[in-house]
């Protein structure tokens, strides 16, 4: 099964390049370029991607992305809940261990998913703390040259 990330990618493109007018329609094109997915899971990549439905003109309504802007201002949100969130990160191996100011760990964690980063497999939250799991090759110090890039202003203490 592809990768989580990938998968919305072909999403992006599969709703810029065709009009799709149903989930179902969707599923049957990442189905013919490999993507094993359910209908549940479909549902929630649309709702991450914040995919919406706008009238074709026509008789129906297609699917459609967000404007670019719309995303560049969401992803400053997440910038912002990360920064504000977060105390310190380390990392060994391919885990990264992102500490929290108490009851934010979900919220940066959240940011950190949000963000897409092709460097992170998954993370767990708990209350102050965060672990990130980093995709097979991937270093630490990978990972925090890709979230510096994303987050300039990142202080790594």
């Amino acid at each position: 099964m592809k990768e989580r990330s990938t998968r919305l990618k072909a999403v992006r493109k599969l709703i810029k390049n065709n009009r799709i007018e149903s989930q179902d329609e969707l599923l049957g094109l990442l189905q013919k370029e490999g993507y094993e997915v359910t209908q549940a899971t479909l549902s929630r990549d649309l709702k991450l991607l914040r995919v919406g439905k706008v009238s074709d003109g026509q008789s129906g309504y297609v699917y459609t992305l967000p404007e670019e802007a719309d995303s560049r201002e969401n992803e400053q949100i997440y910038v912002q809940d990360f920064l504000r969130g977060y105390v310190s990160i380390d990392y060994s191996g391919n885990i990264v261990v992102i500490k929290t100011f108490g009851g934010h760990a979900d919220s940066v964690s959240n940011a950190l998913d949000a963000l897409n980063m092709d460097e992170i497999l998954g993370t767990v939250a708990g209350d102050n703390c965060i672990f990130a799991c980093l995709r097979e090759g991937v270093t630490g110090s990978d990972f925090m040259t890709a979230l510096k890039k994303i987050i300039p202003d990142l202080d790594e203490e």
